[in-house]
């Protein structure tokens, strides 16, 4: 089991920024990646941006690779998720989760989870 703890959300305004954190504890060694997906009210799910954990290849959703960079350090076991140019539309509770399998930005391929971190942008 992986246990992963999302911190870093807040209250910001349009064009602000924030990093997001993802600490990841337990058997973090089948981990072969780390996405970040994100949530708003009413709507599905969607994937954000993955990492992969040995090599840090990075992947992003289109229209988030401009502003969105994800990141991670293998000593601290933890992925970052820095948003710059933050728009209302962002406004979502954001999550981490991990993978045995490989990138995908498919939810259903992402074994754990964590509880999500509220990220609400302000027009």
């Amino acid at each position: 089991q992986v246990q992963l703890v999302e911190s870093g959300g807040g209250l910001v305004q349009a064009g602000g920024s924030l990093r997001l954190s993802c600490t990841a504890s337990g058997a973090t060694v089948s981990m072969t990646g780390v996405g970040w997906f994100r949530q708003a009210p009413g709507k599905e799910r969607e994937f954000v941006a993955h990492i992969r954990w040995n090599g840090g290849s990075t992947y992003y959703a289109d229209s988030m690779k401009d502003r969105f960079t994800i990141s991670r350090d293998n000593v601290k076991n933890m992925v970052y998720l820095q948003m710059n140019g933050l728009k209302p539309e962002d406004t979502a509770l954001y999550y981490c989760a991990a993978t045995r399998f490989g990138y995908s930005a498919l939810v259903s391929n992402y074994d754990y989870w964590g509880q999500g971190t509220q990220v609400t942008v302000s027009s």
